[in-house]
């Protein structure tokens, strides 16, 4: 079981002198977040393409046994909107992603609020996404100009590719998205959005995949106590395979009862400096209660 709990993102000049030391120099910054957490989400990949040197460096700024879950561009999710995507998809995965090694965790596509659900939209992307290193290779050499001279080809043979899909119109809470997203074995995000867009529990993958943009404002509010209990009740299910009997679901199905499923947590309420606080607060908290469970011999 692997629950890894970390942020979304990690360069904000508001977190400076603050979770960050004063005077820390900022290449030293994303070293610094991985001592304190297993897993962070990057964002700059979703606003443009980075390059396979920027990747290679932040592999090398973080330990072993350090996943990073990449955002997928919104050239091709909120621009695109996921129609004829694939030179766009090779642009995305020629940028630098294989530097990464082992390293490089699940792959987020985020959807603008304005997209509704259309199965057979999905469906074709869904489609086109590589689940092997060789397929994602392959997909990589067939990327255009704007990576020319900067594109980074060669994927490691065993890599096996994740994706999760996170939601933001009402359309998609329907059954039909459900049996969609296990088809093609892609996690549906469980978005915390203070009540702006769907938060939706149903469980579609051998892994969840949790964003927590803030408890009662978005990307701004904190999370109590109680309410990080509530979140780790919920990471404690998922880990040994089932889920909450109080589950928000868009389809009456249960999941594939699995032994255990790997979590993944990223907390997005940066704003006002909460997301690295409270990234502690729950892994400590999962942390204690995994050992009260061994110990209690479960």
């Amino acid at each position: 079981m692997t629950a890894r709990i970390g942020i979304s993102g990690w360069r904000y000049a508001g977190w400076r002198g603050k979770f960050y030391p004063k005077g820390l120099p900022r290449r030293r910054e994303l070293a610094y977040a991985a001592e304190r957490f297993s897993t962070i989400e990057i964002n700059g990949s979703f606003y443009s393409l980075q390059t396979p040197e920027r990747y290679a460096a932040w592999a090398a700024d973080v330990p072993d046994g350090f996943v990073f879950a990449i955002k997928g561009s919104r050239y091709i999710t909120h621009m695109l909107r996921l129609e004829d995507a694939e030179t766009a998809l090779a642009n995305f995965f020629a940028s630098g992603l294989f530097e990464l090694g082992d390293k490089l965790g699940p792959i987020l596509w985020q959807l603008p609020p304005t997209l509704r659900f259309e199965r057979d939209r999905l469906a074709r992307f869904f489609a086109s996404l590589p689940r092997t290193g060789e397929e994602a290779s392959a997909l990589a050499r067939r990327h255009d100009a704007r990576v020319a001279g900067r594109a980074s080809l060669d994927a490691a043979p065993s890599l096996k590719l994740r994706y999760a899909l996170e939601v933001r119109h009402s359309s998609f809470v329907c059954p039909e998205l459900v049996d969609l997203l296990r088809k093609n074995a892609i996690a549906l995000v469980v978005a915390d959005t203070a009540g702006k867009w769907p938060l939706l529990e149903d469980v579609t993958a051998d892994f969840v995949y949790v964003r927590l943009h803030g408890d009662e404002k978005i990307y701004e509010s904190g999370y109590t106590d109680r309410a990080l209990e509530h979140w780790a009740e919920r990471i404690l299910a998922w880990l040994d395979g089932g889920e909450v009997a109080d589950a928000r679901k868009a389809s009456e199905k249960p999941p594939r009862r699995r032994k255990h499923r790997d979590v993944y947590v990223y907390f997005d309420n940066d704003v006002k400096v909460h997301a690295p606080y409270d990234a502690l607060r729950l892994a400590a908290l999962i942390e204690r209660r995994t050992s009260e469970r061994r110990a209690a011999g479960e």
